[in-house]
């Protein structure tokens, strides 16, 4: 039985105004290719790059949410590699002294957290390459874990969580389907402690690309040293259509990209900024997502649900705010939970939007109150919810207008009753004769003839009576 060993390199394009070393446009929209470029991150004779110092900020509150130690001293470094989407013919990064040292997030230890600028963005088509600078030199954080994890699934969870934090600090948008988020997996496999060869894994643009991908790798390679081979230190990539990696390239090592400090750009001394003092960092930290996921589960949520609801700012913003207005019954908030995790997020997986931009929470929460008064059944609620999210609207005049408004009025569907009763006689014999299970059935059709507009425990009774008569 193989030992897997596994560390992760997570890449996420920070969310500032411009990029890393000049004042062009950082926008991950722009399709016009080439349009978002200057004579800096073209690298034309005689330009110098000038550090962005947001971006050098959102990765020391990202290190500041991991715990982990800022730098005092720190530089950049050049990475020398001649590929067509480097301009200058070196990447601007950090090697020996990154921003981040250490921390720990999902219960995986972090090595380091550094920022650099990324690449351009390169195409293959009709025999072509092109390139798109409108990437080139936007600032990247690079973000490194120890060598500490031995299954596909924690590294999944790992990911995802890193995903929660970037978006909650507002540090990256971290969309992998647009790159804005990007991991690579390095993988061995050992049969003790020790480290076995490590393969380098890319392309991964999904977490369930992540998990598939380390699965894969791990058997390619048991089975490989199985039948007498030995795995080969490379890169490879990720093929979804097939389900496997592929080779790409021998691995490079650090000697290969000539690291040597950039001469460029001045050294820098953190703690000389007095916004970037530890107890500044901290100050501008929100509440993180596994601080939400604690409090929601204090009112009973479960915790794959409280994972959706603090997974974006938007659902735990638009929660919050239900919380707030249904305050402590957590009856009430289960409910809640079960209408946006279920109705709202399924509404939106299967039409698109933008989440919660016609509900409201005011809305949501008068649905809720509805369902408990008895004016709205659970059927009625998810017919009037689909109408929210798709127009908006207020909850009492949709459930007037669909007529899913429940009638409580035992006079009222005292006719829907006898109907039932009359048109399946045989049930009726049925429960009779002791059989009282039958019950459900009748107070289901009762309600089918209602139109949903019954309450059911109003029916349950009234069916109980005339049966008794």
């Amino acid at each position: 039985m193989y030992r897997p060993t596994i560390g992760l390199e997570i890449h996420a394009e920070l969310s500032t105004e411009t990029k890393m070393f000049c004042t062009c446009l950082n926008n991950a929209d722009e399709d016009r290719p080439n349009t978002n470029v200057c004579p800096v991150c073209m690298a034309h004779p005689g330009t110098l790059p000038v550090p962005n110092k947001e971006a050098v900020r959102q990765v020391l509150r990202v290190g500041t949410a991991i715990g982990g130690t800022v730098a005092d001293f720190t530089e950049f470094d050049r990475k020398s590699y001649f590929y067509p989407d480097i301009p200058k013919g070196y990447q601007i990064t950090q090697f020996e002294y990154p921003f981040i040292s250490g921390g720990e997030l999902a219960g995986v230890a972090i090595t380091r957290i550094h920022l650099e600028e990324d690449t351009a963005r390169s195409s293959h088509e009709g025999g072509k390459s092109l390139v798109d600078f409108n990437r080139a030199g936007v600032p990247l954080m690079e973000l490194v874990t120890e060598p500490v994890i031995h299954d596909a699934k924690t590294a999944g969870v790992f990911a995802r969580e890193l995903q929660s934090i970037l978006r909650a600090l507002g540090a990256s948008h971290a969309n992998l389907e647009k790159g804005e988020m990007r991991i690579e997996a390095n993988i061995s496999v050992s049969k003790d402690d020790t480290f076995g060869t490590k393969v380098e894994v890319k392309n991964l643009n999904s977490f369930r690309s992540v998990e598939r991908a380390i699965a894969y790798e791990v058997e390619r390679q048991s089975k490989l040293i199985d039948e007498g081979g030995k795995v080969t230190q490379e890169t490879r990539g990720w093929d979804e259509n097939k389900q496997q990696t592929f080779s790409q390239r021998l691995k490079e090592g650090s000697a290969d990209y000539r690291y040597f400090p950039e001469p460029d750009i001045p050294k820098m001394r953190v703690s000389a900024l007095p916004e970037f003092s530890h107890e500044a960092l901290l100050a501008s930290l929100p509440e993180l997502p596994k601080d939400m996921r604690e409090r929601y589960m204090q009112h009973g949520v479960k915790e794959e649900d409280a994972f959706f609801l603090s997974s974006t700012p938007e659902r735990a913003e638009f929660f919050n705010a239900v919380i707030a207005q249904l305050g402590s019954s957590e009856s009430s908030v289960l409910l809640a939970t079960n209408y946006i995790v279920s109705d709202l997020a399924g509404y939106y997986a299967k039409n698109g939007g933008v989440e919660y931009e016609k509900v409201t929470p005011e809305a949501l929460v008068s649905v809720i109150q509805m369902i408990e008064s008895g004016d709205l059944s659970s059927r009625g609620a998810k017919d009037v919810i689909a109408v929210m999210a798709a127009e908006g609207g207020v909850p009492s005049d949709i459930a007037d207008k669909l007529g899913v408004r429940q009638v409580n009025d035992p006079e009222a569907l005292r006719g829907f009753v006898q109907e039932v009763l009359a048109a399946n006689p045989d049930v009726v014999a049925e429960y009779r004769s002791g059989k009282d299970s039958v019950l459900q059935f009748l107070v289901g059709q009762t309600m089918k003839a209602a139109k949903g507009a019954g309450n059911p425990g109003l029916l349950r009774d009234l069916l109980v009576e005339e049966l008794q008569k």
